[in-house]
């Protein structure tokens, strides 16, 4: 009985324990750069991630957001950062699959320059219209643009983004032709549509679907191979008529100078803030589908997305 007893007591101590800090907490602190305005899928995953990776990692997580160039910028000034700097920055299909294909000169090697830490989340992307636009259905929007092209303009939280080239293929999918206008991030978009300045935005799910309750704006269809279980009453693409799929991702990145020893270490860090069940419930609650991954899994995570769509975003002809 003693012994039972013992056992039991050294069992409670053990569960109301808090959990372990790092033995040895990693020097320097540890930032991670959003290369978009605040407000976006990718801005929401880094603070997210960064507020539970502090207490895995034992040192300071301070998140940064770089804007310009569609996200090209905050790569191009990160690429040579020093081995001895701790930096990651959440990267998506723009930066790490479309830009290397469209984009002449980006001022960095993707594959070379940066190395896979962590696969976070998967999303879905939405298109939107002002409310002053006068339909309420995708197969609706579609006719309307028929009649009224030189409406056409749409916006997408930057050139160059997955959101930039599903527009173009939503336009050529109704036979109209797409004014692309880019952003410096969700958050202007957003702004702009609200605003009336553009009627329509394609956009990621979660970044759009906060402003539909207030009526300034109208998702019309979401561009996943199923419903999404945060709006179940937005249709897909699919359902409306249009033969089209796309779901996107955001996942963190380190610059090649980093060692591999704390590329590894950050990355299970990462894996397993992801896996905890209060996190996994404030991704699904912001309509991400969050995901844990390391570096390993992430890499032929990006490997399978690129063979998938550099030959779409080569057939649409666009470059710069």
């Amino acid at each position: 009985m003693k012994t039972a007893s013992m056992l039991s007591l050294v069992a409670s101590l053990l569960l109301a324990a808090p959990a372990p800090t790092p033995a040895q907490p990693l020097e320097g602190g540890l930032r991670i750069v959003v290369p978009y305005a605040p407000g976006g899928a990718s801005d929401r995953a880094a603070r997210l991630v960064a507020d539970r990776l502090k207490d895995r990692l034992g040192t300071t997580v301070v998140v940064e957001n770089r804007t310009g160039a569609g996200g090209r910028l905050a790569m191009q000034q990160l690429k040579a950062t020093p081995a001895g700097q701790h930096v990651l920055v959440v990267v998506n299909p723009a930066l790490m699959v479309v830009a290397p294909v469209v984009f002449r000169d980006i001022g960095y090697d993707a594959q070379r320059d940066f190395v896979p830490v962590s696969h976070v989340t998967n999303y879905d992307f939405a298109v939107a219209v002002g409310s002053a636009v006068p339909v309420r259905e995708f197969n609706h929007l579609a006719a309307w643009l028929r009649a009224n092209p030189e409406q056409a303009n749409v916006g997408v939280p930057a050139t160059g983004s997955l959101p930039h080239f599903f527009a173009l293929m939503i336009g050529d999918s109704i036979g109209v032709k797409a004014q692309i206008i880019g952003y410096r991030g969700s958050a202007p978009a957003i702004t702009d549509l609200m605003a009336g300045t553009i009627p329509v935005a394609v956009d990621t799910l979660d970044a759009l679907l906060p402003h539909q309750s207030g009526g300034k704006l109208r998702i019309l269809a979401m561009a996943g191979a199923k419903r999404s279980s945060t709006a179940p009453e937005i249709p897909t693409l699919r359902e409306s008529g249009l033969d089209l799929v796309a779901i996107g991702w955001n996942a963190m990145f380190a610059p090649a100078s980093m060692p591999k020893e704390i590329v590894q270490r950050i990355g299970v860090a990462i894996r397993d803030v992801m896996r905890e069940k209060e996190t996994r419930a404030k991704f699904e609650a912001a309509s991400m589908e969050p995901v844990s991954a390391t570096p390993d899994q992430t890499e032929k995570m990006l490997a399978a997305y690129r063979a998938q769509w550099e030959p779409v975003v080569r057939k649409s002809g666009f470059t710069q």
